[in-house]
């Protein structure tokens, strides 16, 4: 008890019965009061000041008065109520000795009037009520969750005790009581319905909006997105926690609106959602995009003007002293498309962002809203929308980085492993370290599918009913490595459609074919560390399945990048120009969200509609392409584009090739290569690989495998099988026929 409420050594508690205060006045002085025998009992040598702790809940001035009998205490009718006792009933009384450094540095009282509910105002200087409450109460012990009642320019009040902290305090919860001195400050708090106005609040600069003294993102369920946080805070809610007075005097309005934006999955609706949590007073309103809209003609732009009434009549009725009226719009860009950008005939769209610009910036704007939108399509959005003044805060919520990816982790797995459910093998470091471009969704889905490897071990599929046993659960390492197998990230390496670019493998074509490889990895550092080239781009060319797309895809699964895409023209058969054009946009785009990627751009030709005869071509997909080629991306990514081609000299004659910081040419095989690439097959006889070689001689790689599986079926077919496993060899004559008919063919 003495470590909880900071009070000294006291005398052994007497049972005193409760009386009513002699008089109305008596009873605002916050005094208790005794005969003059008892207040001798309680004195304390060497001090005028007598305290006593009441009830064991509350520390009270003690002063004699002519009319209590010996035997008994005089408490007010707040005092009795906070003792929970009535008149006539028995309450432990002993003496209180206020300990060292017992001032109070800050006290923060809640007022409203005697009555109750009243239909009165009253407007109080903060100030002048400081002073005399100053003076009243000066050495008094005051109590948090204490009532006083006071009068105060002829009204009489009450307040309660909301805080109390003692000088050199920094934690207000370590201390509950402490003595009123001088040097005390006074912050006074009116809840929004009492009619009472606090005007010119200058002892401290502190706002109660929010619930909370400190921010802990990791308790909110916030992973990886610290810099993003404070950003927000800095210019959403700094101004907004200073006193109105002083934002008056600084002559500026607080921000009314921020937009959240970046990738599906990062974290923008939690932030939004968290942020209103936080945040005191009415609860925001979380308002879905399409919801808006209505079939009646004026009915959406009423919904809208919906949205703002609660915040117009409480400004209108209380002024700078109104509370935070936050409105978050989930997909705001569905509602909010640029003007002029829909072609529906209605214009409600038109219309809707009007009423919205009107409201938030309007000649009445309203300086008690912040609105919070959030979109994964900033670009569609109308630009006066976005000015300052209206969502003028712009915070990227980018994809997290490693530090970000184990907050999340450990955020998703907290439960598990205070429970014991999460295995000693788990190491969360790692796991972050592999989950690169994962957003804060996937991980959470990575989480929750490695949850249902170690569920579904615990399962008899053949005995359902069978009693599951609980404490057996474990989530191993193996679990999430399976999961990240089964939760793909958005943003990240088509590793799949890589592998299937090199179906026969990484295999060794020589030292023309090493050396290009060699070359183009010192791409990919330079690349990862170089500073002052964030954009290296580099073109492939040679003949038709001379292995260029091959080797593109090796370069991006050996880059080990969290970002490898491929632009295939096989993926955009029968779309239009436009449509091709917004589809390689969208990887661009795509790729500039991750710290470093690579895109492909498989077999150029192809992706133009190149045709000799004419010769044909797409003017608009050539011109997106040049642009692509030479636009840099955000400050801090990086990227290595790698284009492939059989058609050097038509991408010359459009300038794409110059587009290009360096051409690297890859050869068709040489009979040295050929024999490389047959020694590593081995499905020949040793005395026949350089005869085969020698016939191969300027063959292409990819043709070179086709002969070589098509000889491998022998004459009667049935031999594959055969051959590969080492059992038996290709007839070379058998190989000559094969050739020879592909040969003839080709001339």
């Amino acid at each position: 008890m003495a470590g909880r409420f900071g009070f000294g050594p006291s005398s052994t508690a007497e049972s005193m019965v409760v009386v009513s205060t002699p008089n109305q006045d008596l009873a605002l002085t916050n005094f208790a009061y005794c005969s003059t025998g008892d207040l001798r009992k309680f004195s304390t040598p060497g001090s005028s000041l007598i305290f006593t702790l009441v009830g064991n809940s509350v520390v009270l001035n003690l002063r004699a008065h002519e009319s209590i009998r010996d035997g008994h205490i005089a408490l007010n009718a707040l005092q009795r109520r906070h003792t929970k006792v009535s008149a006539g009933d028995s309450i432990s009384v002993s003496r209180f000795v206020p300990p060292d450094n017992f001032n109070l540095a800050l006290l923060t009282l809640e007022l409203e009037f005697v009555k109750g509910k009243t239909n009165r105002t009253e407007q109080l200087d903060a100030v002048v009520l400081a002073q005399q409450l100053r003076k009243r109460l000066i050495d008094q012990v005051m109590t948090t969750g204490q009532r006083v009642s006071f009068e105060f320019c002829g009204t009489n009040y009450i307040f309660t005790v909301n805080q109390a902290m003692l000088e050199g305090q920094e934690d207000s919860k370590a201390m509950e009581r402490g003595m009123i001195s001088n040097d005390t400050y006074f912050i006074f708090e009116a809840s929004p319905n009492s009619g009472i106005k606090i005007v010119n609040q200058r002892e401290a600069a502190s706002s109660n909006i929010f619930r909370h003294k400190e921010f802990n993102l990791e308790k909110l369920g916030i992973g990886g997105l610290s810099a993003e946080f404070t950003d927000i805070f800095r210019r959403a809610f700094a101004s907004r926690v200073f006193p109105p007075h002083v934002v008056n005097k600084l002559g500026i309005k607080h921000v009314k609106g921020m937009l959240l934006h970046g990738p599906p999955g990062t974290g923008k609706t939690l932030m939004a959602r968290q942020i209103g949590k936080l945040l005191n007073g009415r609860e925001p309103k979380i308002v879905n995009g399409p919801e808006v809209l209505s079939k009646f003609v004026g009915e959406t732009e009423k919904n809208v003007r919906d949205l703002f009434a609660d915040a117009e009549n409480d400004q209108r009725t209380r002024g700078d002293q109104s509370d935070l009226h936050v409105i978050i719009f989930d997909e705001i860009d569905a509602i909010c498309k640029s003007r002029g950008s829909t072609r529906d005939g209605t214009g409600v769209h038109d219309s809707i962002v009007n009423q919205l610009l009107t409201k938030i910036d309007g000649v009445e704007s309203l300086n008690n809203v912040l609105l919070i939108g959030m979109t994964n399509r900033k670009d569609l959005l109308d630009e006066a929308l976005l000015r300052p003044g209206r969502l003028e805060v712009h915070v990227e919520i980018n994809l997290p980085d490693e530090h970000g990816r184990l907050q999340i982790l450990q955020i998703h797995t907290n439960k598990m492993r205070e429970n014991s459910f999460l295995a000693a093998d788990v190491n969360l470091q790692e796991l972050a370290a592999r989950t690169k471009n994962y957003s804060g969704a996937e991980l959470e889905g990575v989480v929750k599918s490695a949850v249902s490897f170690a569920l579904n071990r615990q399962i008899s599929m053949d005995d359902l009913t069978k009693p599951l046993d609980e404490e057996s659960i474990k989530v191993t390492m193996d679990d999430f490595l399976y999961a990240m197998q089964e939760v793909v990230p958005a943003f990240g390496a088509s590793t799949d459609d890589l592998e299937r670019c090199r179906l026969n493998g990484v295999v060794d074509c020589g030292e023309r074919h090493k050396h290009i490889y060699q070359r183009a990895m010192l791409l990919v550092e330079q690349v990862k560390v170089s500073k002052g080239s964030p954009l290296v781009t580099c073109l492939l060319e040679g003949p038709s399945g001379s292995g260029k797309t091959a080797m593109a895809a090796t370069i991006g699964i050996d880059s080990d990048f969290p970002y490898v895409k491929i632009i295939s023209a096989e993926t955009m058969i029968g779309l239009s120009e436009s449509s091709k054009c917004a589809q390689i946009v969208k990887v661009f785009e795509d790729a500039y969200k991750s710290q470093l990627s690579i895109i492909i751009l498989d077999d150029i030709e192809r992706l133009l509609e190149y045709v000799a005869i004419g010769p044909r071509f797409s003017n608009l997909i050539s011109q997106t392409l040049l642009v692509l080629l030479k636009r840099l991306p955000p400050k801090g990514k990086n990227m290595l584009v790698i284009g492939t081609t059989s058609e050097a000299g038509f991408l010359e004659s459009l300038g794409i090739c110059d587009a290009f910081s360096v051409t690297y040419h890859v050869p068709t095989l040489d009979k040295a290569d050929a024999k490389k690439v047959l020694q590593g097959l081995n499905v020949f006889a040793e005395d026949d690989i350089d005869l085969a070689a020698e016939a191969l001689h300027d063959m292409p790689l990819k043709k070179l495998y086709m002969l070589v599986e098509m000889a491998a079926q022998g004459s009667t077919g049935g031999s594959a099988e055969a051959i590969y496993s080492g059992k038996e060899k290709i007839s070379l004559n058998h190989f000559y026929d094969i050739l020879g008919d592909i040969v003839s063919f080709r001339h």
